[in-house]
């Protein structure tokens, strides 16, 4: 397959918030999962900065009718800003206020129906356009003290041209868990996928790499979706799209730098707080006293 040109910029990014987090009942049952904390900022945060780190300038947030918090979290808080400035918090005034820098939007699309993360990002087809974007599932959480994971894969796709998609290396035992991609070609951290395998057995996957939740595609996903026969439960899946758009186009896969935490589990949840905890500038003393003091008085000679 040739080389495509060098593509133009990534500069919009798909947010998709509509799901439920049942795992994280009863907390979900009025927070969504996406505004659970890590530390002081909640997740969305997280990938919004991502976002914001790799040049993009229009969120796009695929919400349902009931979660409202995501929304509200982004949207100017005149009362609690007019306290702040009142009581002379000038420090927690700032924080509020630039929860968004100046110059990015953020729009907010009501999925209908759940049908699935290809749907979800389907209904992003009329802010996106006719140009690549993001897809970025904030219950995965990318750590990196240097640039973030899109950042890098924007990088790469526009140098390519190709639609990138986020790969890691999993253990050969948990390749059941995850969509793993055949690559040809992989050198320098990328190389084109050849094939989508959801969830192989060990012995049946063709490689370790697994998706992760960050893609950059190009526009023609959005057509693709349209004629992709619903699954199981009626839902349109991406990776079926995806599997598609490769017999058209070059798809790379990207393994990024940095460490990701499945933040859709309670572990990871809790892993990515310790983390980010322990590498946080006023609280990472504190925080690896009071780890230390927790596993000493729970008997840590006892944990396997």
């Amino acid at each position: 397959m040739p080389q495509a040109p060098a593509a133009r910029r990534i500069r919009k990014a798909v947010f998709p918030v509509a799901g439920l987090g049942t795992r994280f009942l009863p907390a979900t049952k009025t927070v969504p999962k996406e505004m659970l904390p890590i530390i002081d900022r909640p997740l969305i945060q997280y990938a919004v900065d991502e976002a914001i780190e790799a040049g993009c300038d229009t969120l796009v947030f695929i919400t349902n009718r009931y979660k409202h918090a995501v929304a509200d979290y982004f949207d100017k808080a005149y009362e609690l800003e007019q306290r702040l400035e009142k009581a002379g918090k000038h420090e927690q005034l700032e924080l509020v206020r630039h929860v968004l820098p100046e110059g990015v939007t953020a729009i907010f699309v009501t999925q209908s129906e759940a049908k699935g993360l290809g749907h979800a990002v389907l209904c992003a087809k009329e802010v996106i356009g006719n140009e690549p974007f993001a897809v970025l599932l904030p219950d995965d959480l990318i750590w990196n003290r240097g640039a973030g994971a899109l950042s890098q894969m924007a990088d790469a796709a526009q140098a390519s041209g190709a639609s990138t998609i986020a790969v890691q290396d999993v253990p050969q035992a948990q390749t059941g868990s995850y969509g793993i991609v055949a690559t040809e070609d992989f050198a320098d951290r990328q190389g084109r996928i050849t094939a989508m395998v959801e969830k192989p057995a060990p012995e049946d996957a063709p490689s370790t790499l697994a998706v992760v939740g960050r893609y950059v595609l190009t526009p023609r996903i959005f057509e693709l979706l349209e004629s992709t026969t619903p699954g199981s439960g009626g839902e349109i899946q991406l990776t079926d799209a995806i599997s598609a758009l490769l017999e058209e186009e070059s798809v790379n896969a990207y393994r990024f730098k940095g460490t990701r935490f499945d933040c859709g589990t309670h572990l990871g949840l809790i892993e990515a707080t310790i983390r980010y905890a322990l590498d946080h500038e006023k609280l990472s003393d504190a925080a690896a006293r009071m780890m230390q003091d927790a596993l000493y008085e729970l008997g840590v000679r006892e944990i396997q």
